[in-house]
């Protein structure tokens, strides 16, 4: 499951940065904790998408910027299957100024 929030969450993070945008990709650990930042430049979101972004009766859906399609749940997947391995999904978010998505997980077999 953990493979899938990755990959979802970094083709997000290709989808909405602008050509020649910055993604990057920082992992911490302490205290029996994994952290793995997933961030970019491109479009952020919204204080009122925020708001929304994991509520499964309140789809966003937001085209990528080469006009990629968007269902607006592939954040809401990646909650639920971070939450089963008993982890936080969590994001700082600025309109125009990009986003960026946190995964915290036990690193304890």
């Amino acid at each position: 499951m953990i493979p899938a929030v990755f990959r979802n969450i970094i083709t997000n993070a290709i989808k909405y940065a602008p050509n020649n945008g910055t993604i990057s990709i920082n992992t911490f650990k302490f205290n029996g904790s994994v952290k793995v930042e997933i961030g970019d430049n491109g479009i952020g979101i919204s204080k009122e998408n925020q708001e929304k972004l994991f509520k499964i009766d309140q789809p966003i859906s937001t085209p990528g910027l080469q006009k990629e399609k968007s269902t607006g749940l592939g954040l809401i997947i990646c909650k639920e299957f971070v939450t089963r391995n008993n982890g936080y999904l969590t994001f700082e978010s600025e309109l125009k100024k990009g986003s960026t998505f946190t995964i915290s997980l036990s690193s304890k077999k």
